[in-house]
């Protein structure tokens, strides 16, 4: 008996096109994250966060039309999505909040760590619940 495939043929394409349109989002975060630190000071959690916030109105927006192509209304889609996005914004913070201060890499590294926790658990609960 062969074992289950742990990608359904339809999630594999899906997932691609989330990823496309999350390397969107995810352009727009860190050229916000960038510009805060590098020329503002600002705090680099703090600034990973307002591009976090940036990056998810750019996702929802793909995410709606083109990974999902989904038909149910942004009067319920864009309330699920809100709350999937800000749950993702605060693992974001506490990823890299806590990469900074354990292994104190620079922060485009920890960035790195905190948008790969952020990537597969974002998907999952948009493919399943938001769209």
């Amino acid at each position: 008996m062969p074992l289950p495939n742990p990608l359904h043929s339809a999630t594999a394409p899906q997932f691609l096109r989330y990823a496309g349109a999350g390397a969107i989002g995810t352009v727009t975060q860190y050229a916000i994250l960038v510009a805060c630190v590098q020329f503002l000071g600002t705090d680099a959690v703090a600034a990973s966060t307002a591009g976090a916030i940036a990056g998810a109105l750019v996702n929802y927006a793909l995410n709606h039309r083109f990974t999902f192509a989904s038909r149910r209304t942004h009067r319920v889609a864009l309330p699920r999505f809100a709350a999937v996005a800000g749950a993702g914004i605060l693992l974001n913070a506490a990823v890299l909040a806590a990469t900074l201060a354990v292994a104190r890499p620079h922060y485009l590294a920890a960035q790195v760590v905190a948008t790969a926790a952020v990537l597969g658990a974002g998907f999952l609960a948009n493919r399943k619940w938001t769209f």
